[in-house]
């Protein structure tokens, strides 16, 4: 039997999947991916890359190729709530096309509108980049266990039914809501299960905005007599469109049929579209029990199920893949302890399971106009009720459009390789967590290291991603001299960065501040640490 001997075996290859192995793969790391599919995206099940993503993809070097891609820059993104697209407005939310919204003060990056058809391929070519990594499309993982050192696992190649033995230090099922991985692991995942049995309708119709007398939408989130039944949204700006029926609790098979009558009641009558494929699936919310078992780990939707109402399954996975990339390779290379992978799930689990509630809440926000039989009515009373609808729709609808802190204010609380120098505040950190809209720049330990622009051009986030990274104050290095010392010693990687500049120095508020490969704040302080050794050991995972 022909065998593949790897450090990593990825199960896998969504974005969650790609992104982890090309993260590997940047880090000079060995990795195979499995894909039991050819990767051909027919239904994209996202389109909305967020900032942290983007703030990735900087790192990676590919923000000009999702910046290329065939969505169409200059179609308007606004947010529309109506009875159909030839009926009643109730209200809208503008934003900027992609070409021309600017990035906020707190990235050097902006969200981008990339679906899957299309972010998919820009990871495939990144993964493919580099010379460790293989992606293996059309290959099935039987089986695995573990052992003391690695992972044995069985694999068929569909093409001709070919086994294959692979060996790899550890495994990482990044195989979706139905996780074979996960399952293999022995790991529950709870929740309420299944929220909703909605509908997804690909279609093409070229001269759709044409059909009726609104501004071109983004998405179009239809309302009627019964409540929020459908949605559409712009697939690539131009003549792709997903139609989505919002279903209940029930599952149901619509026919071509079906969907014509629904498209032209969405629309406020019949219209050509043809229709490119059609998948019923289920809207879910469910988090694991915990993200490892041995040197087995799940990321993405198989730790994690969440609605698509805020667009964060996908970017909530990108973050899980970053955050165990860099701790797998620490380990691989031989200066990274056993704390570090300890630390994956005590990390990321409290993200994903604030993520998939906020993404329920942004479900119920959306189905939250419930029952008005006389919407479509042409009486006053009728125009009230639905200028009433509407006024709170739209205000409801805002923690979803404007979800800064989800994207970018998740904290590591509790973290066993972080070192917490500051009081720390319950009721704050809950109302934090809890705020999905006002995000407030921090170096306050287990924080996301703040944006600010350097002399040169450059964002402090540049400075991340390959080693620890010393943020200090100008003048001081001198005093970082045992860190350092104690770093070389133990053979974790440790730069210091002195930048100069009041943004910088007001966005990082104490002298010393350490941050981690993957962004995020270990340590920090107004003094060098008094015992520089238990630092490194503690932040390395040695402890």
């Amino acid at each position: 039997m022909k065998s593949i001997d790897t450090e990593v075996l990825v199960v896998g290859a969504g974005p969650v999947g790609l992104a982890l192995a090309g993260d590997l793969g940047w880090r000079g790391r060995r990795c195979e991916v499995l894909e039991r599919s050819d990767g051909a995206i027919y239904q994209p099940k996202m389109d909305g890359v967020g900032v942290r993503t983007m703030e990735f993809c900087r790192r990676w070097g590919i923000v000009a190729d999702v910046e290329a891609s065939p969505y169409v820059r200059s179609y308007p993104q606004d947010n529309v709530y109506l009875t159909s697209l030839n009926g009643f407005e109730l209200g809208r939310e503008p934003f900027a096309s992609a070409q021309d919204e600017k990035p906020s003060k707190f990235s050097p990056q902006k969200r981008e509108r990339c679906p899957q058809n299309m972010f998919d391929p820009i990871l495939q070519r990144f993964a493919a980049s580099w010379p460790t990594v293989n992606v293996n499309y059309g290959h099935k993982l039987l089986s695995f266990t573990q052992h003391g050192d690695g992972v044995e696992a069985l694999v068929e190649r569909l093409s001709d039914g070919e086994r294959l033995a692979c060996r790899a230090r550890y495994i990482v099922g990044c195989d979706g809501a139905r996780s074979g991985v996960r399952d293999a692991l022995g790991i529950q995942a709870g929740g309420r299960g299944v929220l909703t049995h909605p509908t997804n309708v690909i279609f093409e119709c070229a001269g759709l905005n044409a059909l009726h007398d609104k501004p071109p939408g983004y998405r179009y989130i239809f309302v009627g007599p019964e409540g929020t039944w459908a949605t559409l949204v712009a697939i690539n700006g131009a003549e792709r469109w997903r139609f989505s029926i919002l279903g209940d609790a029930s599952a149901r098979e619509l026919s071509h049929d079906d969907i014509r009558a629904l498209a032209a009641r969405a629309m406020g009558k019949p219209f050509e579209f043809k229709i490119l494929s059609v998948v019923a699936w289920q809207r879910q919310e469910l988090i694991a029990s915990h993200y490892r078992d041995a040197r087995g780990f799940i990321a993405g939707d198989a730790a994690h199920v969440m609605s698509p109402t805020g667009g964060f399954g996908m970017n909530t996975g990108l973050q899980d893949a970053v955050d165990l990339s860099w701790k797998l390779s620490a380990v691989l290379e031989g200066w990274g302890g056993e704390g570090l992978l300890e630390s994956y799930g005590v990390e990321r689990r409290p993200v994903g399971e604030r993520n998939v509630l906020e993404a329920s809440g942004n479900l119920a926000r959306m189905l939250s106009p419930g029952a008005n039989p006389e919407l479509l009515g042409d009486s006053p009373a009728a125009a009230q009720t639905r200028e009433r609808v509407g006024a709170a729709l739209a205000q409801a609808m805002k923690r979803e459009w404007f979800s800064a802190n989800i994207h970018l204010g998740y904290r590591y609380l509790n973290s066993p390789i972080c070192v917490y120098t500051d009081p720390e505040d319950p009721a704050r950190q809950r109302a934090e967590w809890n705020d999905a809209t006002h995000y407030t720049p921090s170096t306050r330990v287990g924080c996301r290291a703040p944006h600010a622009w350097l002399a040169d051009g450059r964002s402090t986030l540049d400075l991340f991603g390959r080693g620890y990274v010393v943020v200090a104050a100008p003048g001081s290095t001198a005093e970082l001299a045992p860190l350092v010392q104690a770093a070389a010693r133990l053979g974790v990687p440790l730069t210091i960065e002195s930048p100069d500049g009041a943004a910088v120095r007001e966005a990082y508020e104490r002298r010393f501040v350490l941050v981690r490969p993957d962004g995020h704040v270990a340590w920090r302080s107004d003094s060098a640490p008094a015992d520089a050794g238990a630092l490194i050991t503690t932040v390395a995972g040695r402890h």
